[in-house]
C-alpha cells in the first residue's frame, strides 16, 4: 500500500512540474546590465585637473562610455539613490531635459548620476531615472580586531595598492576615464572588492567593532563570529537594492534595465541576479569595449 501511495505522490509532482517548468521556460526574462562606476566626484582634486570630469578633454572621454553603454538600448535606468528622493531626482532631471541645469555649477555636479545616469536616459528618451538605493553599509574599517584580523587587513592593503595604481594613473593623465570604467567592470576588479566585502571577513572571529555607526545594529552582534556579522550588513543593503530594483521593474515592465552603481555593489548584486530566473545578466564590458 505504501508504495502504491508514493507511486502516485511521485506521479502528481511529476505531472505539476511538467504543467509548471513549461510556463516557466516561456516566461520572458528581462534583461539587466550592472554598470560599475566609481563615485567620480570623490577622485576629483582642486590642485589637479586631470582628475576633474567636467574638463573638456575628461568630457570627451565620458562621451565615449556614454556612446557605448547606449549602444545597450536601457529602457530603464536605476541609480544609487534612495527612493525617498525620488522628486528632487525628477526634478533635476526634468530641468536637464529643457537644458535648465548647469551641472558644472551643482554641487556633486560631478558625479556619476549627472555624467552618466542624465545623459544617458536622454539620448533613451526616457521620462523618468528612478533611484533605488537603501539605507545600511558601514565602514569597513569597523573590523579592525580579531583572530585570523591580519588576512583581512591584507586583502584591505592588496585592494588599496590596485586602487591606488589606478588613481595614480588619472592623476597623470596615463588613463583615461572609459579605460577606468572598463577596469572597474572587469570581473579581476569588482571580484577582487567582492572577496574583501563578502569573504575574507568570515575568516575574522573572536572579535568587536570599532566605533561602529548608527546602521550596525550592535545589540545583535555576535562577537563569535565578528567577520561575518560585518559580511551580512554589507549583504543587508545589497538585498535592499535588489528589492527596489524588481519593485521598479514590476512597477515599469522594462525589459532591458540598466543600473549605474558604485562598483562595490556589482560583485554581490550579480551573485543576487544570478539565482533570479527572471532576469539574464548582461556583462558590462560586451559594451565598454
Amino acid at each position: 500500500m505504501l508504495s502504491v501511495k508514493l507511486y502516485i505522490g511521485y506521479w502528481l509532482i511529476a505531472l505539476i512540474l511538467i504543467a509548471i517548468l513549461p510556463a516557466q521556460a516561456q516566461q520572458p526574462k528581462t534583461d539587466i546590465l550592472l554598470l560599475g562606476s566609481d563615485h567620480l566626484a570623490q577622485i576629483y582634486k582642486k590642485d589637479n585637473p586631470n582628475t576633474d570630469v567636467l574638463t573638456p578633454s575628461r568630457q570627451k572621454e565620458l562621451a565615449e562610455v556614454i556612446r557605448t553603454i547606449n549602444a545597450y538600448h536601457p529602457d530603464l535606468i536605476l541609480v544609487e539613490r534612495l527612493p525617498e528622493e525620488q522628486t528632487e531626482l525628477d526634478s533635476l532631471y526634468t530641468l536637464y531635459q529643457q537644458n535648465k541645469l548647469d551641472i558644472a555649477d551643482m554641487d556633486g555636479g560631478r558625479g556619476e548620476i549627472y555624467q552618466l545616469a542624465f545623459p544617458l536616459a536622454k539620448k533613451a528618451n526616457l521620462k523618468k531615472i528612478y533611484g533605488v538605493n537603501a539605507p545600511g553599509g558601514t565602514s569597513q574599517s569597523i573590523l579592525d580586531n580579531g583572530e585570523h584580523i591580519d588576512l583581512y587587513k591584507q586583502a584591505t592593503t592588496d585592494l588599496r595598492k590596485v586602487v591606488g595604481e589606478k588613481y595614480t594613473a588619472l592623476g597623470n593623465n596615463s588613463l583615461s576615464l572609459k579605460d577606468y570604467m572598463i577596469f572597474l567592470n572587469k570581473p579581476e576588479c569588482y571580484n577582487l572588492i567582492y572577496r574583501l566585502r563578502y569573504m575574507v571577513p568570515a575568516r575574522v572571529t573572536n572579535g568587536k567593532f570599532k566605533n561602529p555607526d548608527a546602521m550596525v545594529d550592535t545589540a545583535f552582534v555576535n562577537p563569535k563570529y565578528i567577520g561575518a556579522e560585518l559580511i551580512s550588513v554589507f549583504k543587508n543593503r545589497d538585498y535592499k537594492i535588489y528589492s527596489n530594483i524588481v519593485t521598479t521593474q514590476m512597477q515599469t515592465h522594462a525589459k532591458r534595465i540598466l543600473v549605474i552603481i558604485g562598483v562595490a555593489h556589482i560583485g554581490s548584486l550579480k551573485s543576487i541576479f544570478r539565482d533570479d530566473i527572471e532576469y539574464t545578466l548582461v556583462d558590462a564590458d560586451k559594451y565598454l569595449k
